[in-house]
């Protein structure tokens, strides 16, 4: 088996390792939603184990270290990483939202909210706001609309409740 390091694929750990959804799952309980299938045919795929702490609300490498352990490989050295300030929310949030979406409403009816907030955003002038709520910080999602070049902001509003705004 290849060995697991934070860019490997949730997708990849799920089809390389019996009952792995199981060990995500006893280790974080937000890791329920790998039971929607939309999920796992799709964020899975782009979603490394990095990305899935931060929707875990993790330490990415406790993550790493835990599923390195349940397959039987050895933990990895943990070095100590200074906090950064959290991030300032740019000005260009405080313009209206075009559209609103809710990532776990789409989620619960089977449906994939990166390709319904593309659709969105195709149709959207440059400039405007796309708005997602979720009940993660949907970090796949921001890694994808940042590499496709949208400007994109994230911030936890309530207690497992997030906001992700993307600007065309």
């Amino acid at each position: 088996m290849k060995e697991i390091t934070l860019e490997t694929k949730i997708a990849d750990l799920l089809n390389d390792y019996e009952g792995m959804k199981d060990i995500l799952i006893k280790i974080n309980p937000k890791f329920k939603k790998l039971n929607n299938p939309v999920l796992r045919r799709t964020l899975a795929k782009i979603a490394g184990v990095r990305q899935a702490a931060v929707v875990g609300g993790m330490d990415p490498m406790d993550l790493l270290n835990q599923l390195r352990v349940a397959v039987g490989q050895t933990p990895v050295e943990v070095k100590a990483v200074e906090k950064t300030e959290a991030e300032k929310a740019p000005e260009w949030i405080a313009n209206e939202p075009k559209e609103s979406i809710d990532a776990n409403e789409l989620l619960d009816k089977e449906e994939n909210p990166l390709a319904k907030s593309y659709n969105i955003l195709r149709k959207m002038q440059n400039g405007e706001i796309l708005q997602i709520t979720s009940d993660f910080k949907p970090e796949p999602l921001i890694e994808e609309f940042e590499k496709n070049g949208h400007q994109v902001f994230s911030q936890e509003v309530a207690k497992d409740k997030f906001v992700t705004y993307v600007q065309k």
